[in-house]
């Protein structure tokens, strides 16, 4: 180790509360912090569009087109970049349909509501790609709790029970699927 390379030590820094990874060198403090997913539900016709992941986690299980952030990326051009990634749509976001908390995955998501310009086709993530009416959505191969959260309250908005930005519903945090069924992480 040169005396140029940093030196981390595990300190509550002056004026903080939490202990943080601290340079004993220079001081700097690494801070840890969420990582923030785009996506959206995307609308063609009345229907969803929906992605089969062809990675893990969850592979095989169905998600809406959505991912990581990119840095200096702002989160509607990242949930625009998902659905091409994903599903080789261009969408047209209309605004936030919600913002959730996963805290044991240290995430905060942003969900918008778009709509489809086009076709779409399976991208590199994705097994399959298609659009759902509301009663053939396959619930019990949804990747993740937000993804349910997300397709619900979207319906609410749409029925005009609603009206978003929504948040996780009461008593949620991302850990079990419903029916309460824990997430398993590696499942597909």
């Amino acid at each position: 180790m040169s005396d140029l390379d940093p030196d981390f030590h595990h300190t509550v820094p002056a004026g903080d509360t939490l202990e943080r990874r601290v340079c004993t060198r220079c001081g700097f403090v690494h801070y840890d912090n969420p990582k923030v997913v785009v996506g959206s539900v995307v609308r063609s016709k009345g229907k969803v569009l929906l992605c089969r992941r062809a990675i893990h986690p969850r592979r095989g299980f169905w998600t809406m087109p959505a991912g990581y952030l990119e840095l200096n990326e702002a989160p509607d051009a990242g949930a625009r970049r998902e659905a091409m990634e994903e599903a080789n749509a261009d969408i047209a976001i209309s605004g936030i349909l919600a913002v959730y908390s996963v805290p044991r995955l240290s995430q905060v998501q942003v969900i918008y509501r778009a709509t489809l310009n086009g076709g779409f086709s399976a991208g590199e993530e994705s097994l399959e790609v298609d659009l759902f009416d509301w009663d053939a959505i396959p619930w019990d191969e949804i990747a993740f709790p937000s993804v349910h959260w997300a397709l619900n309250h979207d319906r609410q908005t749409e029925l005009g029970k609603a009206d978003p930005p929504f948040a996780n519903p009461p008593g949620e945090n991302g850990d079990l699927l419903p029916g309460g069924k824990p997430l398993q992480e590696t499942d597909g």
